[in-house]
């Protein structure tokens, strides 16, 4: 379990499936990301456009559904997480799963992280 007088961020959350955990630096960005990519629209009371309609375009052909989930999620990327330019998304599909990238840079700085979120 982290202590609070440990936490060296400004921005910080706790780690999702992380007893006691916290998300700081780029997990946190990264952690942020995966929640609104995962996050269906409508779905959170007080901010229902909050998070993206990716689900919509699981079942789509592939040559259908990466663009479309390539340009949802760089809408709602670009819409709730301000800290961050998106540099490039990248979508990998097969039998199984959908994994979307997100390489992206820090507006404030030259930090850089790869968000890697499994629909």
């Amino acid at each position: 379990m982290t202590n609070l007088n440990e936490i060296t961020y400004v921005d910080w959350q706790y780690k999702l499936n992380g007893i006691g955990g916290v998300a700081e630096g780029v997990d946190d960005i990264n952690q942020c990301i995966a929640v609104i990519l995962t996050t269906r629209k409508g779905s959170v009371p007080h901010r229902p456009t909050f998070g993206s309609d990716l689900y919509k375009y699981v079942d789509y052909p592939v040559n259908e559904a990466v663009p479309n989930i390539i340009r949802e999620a760089t809408d709602a990327i670009s819409l709730w997480e301000t800290r961050i330019k998106v540099k490039s998304i990248n979508v990998e599909i097969d039998e199984s799963n959908i994994v979307v990238k997100v390489e992206w840079t820090l507006k404030e700085s030259s930090a850089t992280g790869v968000a890697e979120v499994e629909l």
